[in-house]
């Protein structure tokens, strides 16, 4: 079965010069290993592709069953320098709840 990932989770986004900060956390711990399973490094890169991110780090908040994902080179160079405010922040949570994952019926 599959699932968009903005049924299982919740987004909160930063951003500082052209680096995107995303936290991802767990409506409920249950779904924890099932985000930390298929919401990957790689699974995002991929994601964001055609924004050409260089890179894609995540880090796992487990007593949160929360993660953050930082991607770098993401955001047209930064609030200040890019007149295409739709591709920050917010809108970057966005897709990412889009993301579809497997479940176990």
């Amino acid at each position: 079965m599959t699932v968009l990932l903005h049924t299982l989770a919740h987004a909160r986004t930063g951003d500082k010069g052209n680096r995107s900060s995303i936290s991802l956390i767990a409506y409920d711990p249950k779904h924890w290993p099932l985000l930390v399973e298929q919401v990957t490094e790689t699974r995002v890169m991929e994601l964001f592709a055609f924004r050409r991110p260089t890179a894609v780090r995540r880090y796992l908040l487990p007593k949160l069953h929360a993660m953050n994902f930082v991607i770098d080179d993401v955001l047209d160079g930064g609030v200040n320098g890019s007149l295409n405010l739709d591709s920050h922040g917010k809108a970057l949570s966005g897709l990412l709840l889009s993301m579809q994952l497997e479940t176990n019926p």
